[in-house]
């Protein structure tokens, strides 16, 4: 019989709230080559009646791989589309898709918008739900977390959902190696920010759990910046597989054990700026990540002085030409934007509820403003020790 005590424990709701409630998910992680052939008993476990929600490419390439396991153990699959975006329309659309179907849990295949919208119907449907990753491109199959944008792909907010969310990732290495090099590379981008990220938020701190994230931060960039050119060269290896685990699996853990402030600082506020100005969306989410952590570390040098973070910045510009991550805007594809719709961006990324205020230091729209212009500054040193350094131009009114 077990001795009920409140000694040693805070007497107080108060002393509870001080302490975030961290969403680690997922409940199980499934892996392996050609696992989707393998999984109906255990997708059985949720029901008989399912909706999968994916886009047209990633439900397709999904489900032909996924019927014969659904089919052994008869559960109907209802396919649902979160185009044109992973909106808010798209959501009740897809809700009222559950109630027509009476879906007994929800499956999420494709990229990072469609898993978080297949994660956000379940959670707001109360229904489990399995995310199917079909690449490596962020870690959003592992993440308890929705972003939310605007029809046209605009970020508008993020929804914290319930731990144990997702119930089950499936993370098929062979469904991975059908998406396009391109996707692996930007998930390196996105991986790889967690570092960045979560060492200036959270690397003075002492508490165990957050001081565990940033240290697996540090491993994680360190895997990638070792084996990632070889491994988008060798799809399908060792190697690619190692780097796939650490942008799906390593960077999505870091995030649940770590908190908010571990996810997301300057380098997604930058992102989230850019999509309001980037009505084609040319780029992936990864890719303006990586954009952004370049101007994460320029802030850091110009506003603290910080030659660390140019090291950082220099070692990185090296990294992302290996590899062919974005370094300025023209790499974005955004070589016309206008001064007005860059300082229409900075504001966005610099606004209150932005996640750039979780740096060290308060940023103002005209500093990120001269940061995103100067991603690539090489600093010259002459010889009377002064040094100039060599920035981009802004661009046209």
């Amino acid at each position: 019989m077990c001795e009920k005590t409140s000694e040693n424990f805070p007497s107080t709701t108060a002393e509870f709230a001080s302490l975030p409630t961290l969403t680690v998910a997922p409940k199980q992680v499934m892996r392996g080559f050609g696992i989707l052939a393998q999984v109906g008993d255990i997708l059985a476990r949720f029901g008989r009646n399912s909706l999968i929600i994916g886009g047209d490419s990633s439900l397709s390439v999904t489900l032909s791989r996924l019927q014969p396991a659904l089919a052994a153990q008869q559960i109907v699959t209802h396919p649902g589309s979160y185009r044109p975006d992973c909106s808010e329309a798209s959501l009740a659309r897809l809700m009222a898709a559950v109630e027509r179907h009476q879906a007994d849990f929800i499956i999420g295949t494709g990229g990072g918008k469609s898993l978080d919208m297949a994660k956000l119907v379940a959670h707001r449907c109360n229904l489990p739900v399995v995310t199917i990753p079909s690449s490596a491109a962020t870690c959003a199959a592992w993440t308890a977390l929705s972003n939310i944008y605007s029809d046209r792909g605009a970020f508008l907010y993020d929804v914290p959902l319930d731990g144990g969310c997702p119930d089950l990732l499936i993370l098929d290495y062979e469904l991975i190696a059908t998406a396009p090099k391109r996707t692996l590379v930007a998930g390196i981008g996105d991986a790889i920010a967690k570092w960045y990220e979560a060492s200036v938020s959270s690397g003075h701190s002492e508490q165990t759990l957050l001081v565990a994230a940033v240290q697996q931060a540090r491993v994680l960039r360190d895997i990638l910046l070792q084996k990632s050119a070889a491994a988008v060269e060798q799809p399908g290896s060792e190697v690619w597989r190692e780097v796939v685990d650490a942008t799906v699996l390593l960077a999505g853990a870091i995030g649940g054990l770590g908190g908010a402030q571990c996810r997301t600082v300057g380098a997604h506020a930058v992102h989230n700026g850019l999509t309001h100005v980037d009505p084609e969306h040319h780029t992936l989410h990864g890719e303006k990540v990586a954009y952004g952590i370049l101007v994460q570390l320029r802030l850091e040098e110009m506003v603290q002085n910080n030659q660390l973070a140019a090291t950082a910045r220099q070692q990185l510009l090296k990294f992302y030409g290996e590899i062919g991550l974005p370094a300025t805007l023209d790499d974005l594809g955004l070589e016309n934007i206008t001064l007005k719709d860059l300082k229409g961006a900075a504001e966005i990324s610099c606004g209150p509820n932005s996640d750039i205020h979780r740096l060290p230091f308060p940023v103002v729209p005209d500093q990120l403003l001269a940061a995103m212009v100067s991603t690539t500054a090489t600093v010259e040193r002459l010889g009377n020790s002064q040094s100039v350094e060599r920035v981009g131009s802004f661009p046209k009114e």
